[in-house]
């Protein structure tokens, strides 16, 4: 990450430049590219300088806690190769909100800023009882909110204790209304929710979403779900990669059903064609991680002739 961060800036007149037919509004934001880097790969944002000459339209960086903490013990990821899939169980292991306030504030003064638009993924720091997690995210979403062009709460990941408690009817109510009332610009801000609800509490998420007036939803996080997984690969932690495809495409498909708010599609994205059927579904942009471990940038630029041939009907 930090050679990537290094040579981010000489790499910088090499980016590809983005057809103009690839640009997108979504929540008022523009993005050169509907293909952006998920939350989870540049947990710190020191390689914030390098996404955008790889390719992306759009980078989020995180997930960031109020508190820094080094995650869970060693050995945290695990790929299966055989599924193209990944386990992490790494449990926002990142600097802290404020020593990443100061570090893009560094990028930012050094003239390097990229020109793509940057989410920052907010969650609970680990050692935060949830009954003062209303308190954890809005810390780290003031220190922060000057460098985000969106911002996710991220309530959804599987590898924090008790943290998708906070998808729980009450307790996401009162923490969409303790950021929202600090959110005093209106900057948008999406929730990324997990694949393993049942609808019904998809749809009372949904409505809360909108009721506290959210910019949208992101779809869908890892997931607990591993029987796809052979007995002698199966780890503690969430899954991601192919067998998550399925699932996160039906959930996307369902919120796109109910709802005019934005949806960004992320879950199993390893194909041009995965990517347009995410698109097709009616998500608004589209992110990816495990898909760019095992095919590598070519993934992104592959995604953007597929695009690009669409336009053109071939």
């Amino acid at each position: 990450m930090d050679l990537l961060s290094e040579m981010g800036s000489g790499l910088r007149v090499f980016a590809p430049t983005h057809a103009a037919q690839l640009a997108r509004k979504v929540f008022g934001v523009d993005f050169p590219s509907p293909v952006g880097l998920a939350a989870g790969f540049d947990k710190n944002a020191v390689a914030l300088g390098g996404w955008e000459w790889m390719g992306f339209g759009f980078a989020e960086i995180g997930t960031v806690t109020a508190k820094p903490q080094p995650g869970n013990p060693l050995p945290r990821l695990f790929r299966i190769p055989e599924l193209e899939a990944v386990i992490n169980r790494f449990g926002f292991n990142n600097d802290g909100a404020a020593v990443v306030a100061e570090r893009l504030l560094a990028l930012r003064a050094s003239g390097e800023w990229p020109k793509i638009p940057v989410g920052v993924n907010l969650g609970k720091s680990k050692v935060t009882p949830l009954e003062e997690a209303n308190e954890d995210y809005v810390e780290s979403f003031q220190r922060l909110r000057g460098f985000g062009d969106y911002f996710v709460l991220n309530v959804s990941s599987p590898n924090t204790p008790g943290l998708r408690q906070l998808q729980d009817r009450s307790a996401l109510e009162s923490l969409l209304k303790a950021v929202q009332s600090e959110n005093k610009t209106c900057l948008p801000l999406l929730l990324k929710i997990a694949p393993d609800l049942e609808w019904s509490a998809i749809e009372e998420i949904l409505a809360l979403v909108e009721a506290h007036q959210l910019s949208g939803l992101i779809a869908t996080n890892t997931t607990i779900d591993h029987a796809s997984v052979p007995d002698a690969k199966r780890q503690q932690g969430g899954l991601s990669g192919k067998p998550l495809k399925k699932r996160a495409l039906e959930v996307l498909r369902f919120l796109t059903a109910r709802t005019k708010l934005p949806v960004i599609g992320v879950g199993g994205i390893a194909t041009p064609d995965d990517a347009l059927e995410r698109l097709d579904a009616g998500a608004a942009l589209i992110q990816i991680y495990t898909g760019l471990i095992y095919e590598g940038p070519g993934l992104i630029r592959s995604i953007h002739r597929a695009l690009l041939n669409r336009k053109k009907g071939v």
